[in-house]
């Protein structure tokens, strides 16, 4: 249910009156946005498809094309690159850098006036750079998050930052519309600085709705897997962890039983 949820907003973002009135105003593209690179990804990493996806082969198809990927020396390459696109670092960078790169104005206003540039070059790099991202936060069978969940946290507190910095942007420090795709819009009254000014609440809110739920998750895993809060910020400020009392008390050296049969005065 999970992974037809995600495909279901997926549908949403890109074939409804959101994408047609994407087109009017920024602040719907906006949420356009943020649905294909958080939402739907989100969803469709934790419905785990994988496994069931490779069932819709035929049995000798799907043998063939396993033995070829994984075992084949032919195919050394794709995995040397699956593994690179699968890294950690590759995906946070990717993830961030699609969002910035795409809302650079020649870029953005190009997107706009291309289709196949807005469909197949932007968003397919939002939903792949979104589905690489969490995948290393949330386990999906067969797959589990490379790193730690203190890493987790870093990411995503950085992805956040860089989200916020890009709404400080385009709406308090500039004084202009940064897109002229919307400057001459028939019909829409909405002036297209306001325009953006709200598009930009609209990713700075949405950001924080993203981030804060997911930093709790992740410090929950910190705290299980280091055994106490305290442990976790002796982990991230380098220090020693903290002593238990087990490990201070004490330990009583047990008193020798006598063996040649005499009892102790």
């Amino acid at each position: 249910m999970v992974f037809y949820a995600g495909l279901a907003s997926l549908l949403v973002a890109i074939c409804s009156p959101v994408d047609y009135w994407s087109s009017y105003y920024f602040f719907v593209h906006m949420i356009e946005h943020l649905i294909i690179v958080f939402l739907a990804p989100v969803l469709f990493v934790a419905g785990a498809p994988w496994i069931p996806l490779m069932f819709a082969l035929p049995v000798k198809t799907r043998r063939k094309v396993g033995r070829f990927f994984y075992l084949s020396k032919k195919a050394r390459g794709f995995r040397v690159i699956g593994r690179f696109i699968r890294s950690p670092w590759v995906a946070v960078i990717s993830f961030n850098a699609a969002m910035l790169v795409w809302h650079v104005p020649a870029l953005f206003d190009l997107s706009e006036r291309n289709q196949l540039v807005h469909v197949w070059a932007m968003h397919t790099s939002f939903f792949v750079t979104g589905v690489l991202f969490w995948l290393q936060i949330v386990e999906s069978y067969p797959m589990k998050p490379l790193r730690g969940p203190l890493w987790q946290a870093g990411s995503v507190l950085v992805s956040n930052v860089i989200m916020t910095v890009l709404a400080m942007s385009m709406s308090m420090l500039t004084t202009v519309s940064w897109y002229s795709t919307y400057a001459h819009v028939p019909g829409v009254s909405l002036s297209p600085f306001a325009d953006q000014q709200i598009g930009a609440a609209i990713l700075w809110v949405c950001g924080d709705f993203w981030a804060f739920p997911t930093l709790i998750v992740v410090i929950r895993r910190a705290i299980a897997q280091e055994g106490s809060f305290s442990n976790v910020i002796d982990r991230v400020t380098g220090r020693a962890a903290t002593p238990t009392p087990e490990s201070v008390r004490p330990q009583r050296v047990p008193t020798p039983t006598p063996t040649d049969g005499t009892a102790k005065s």
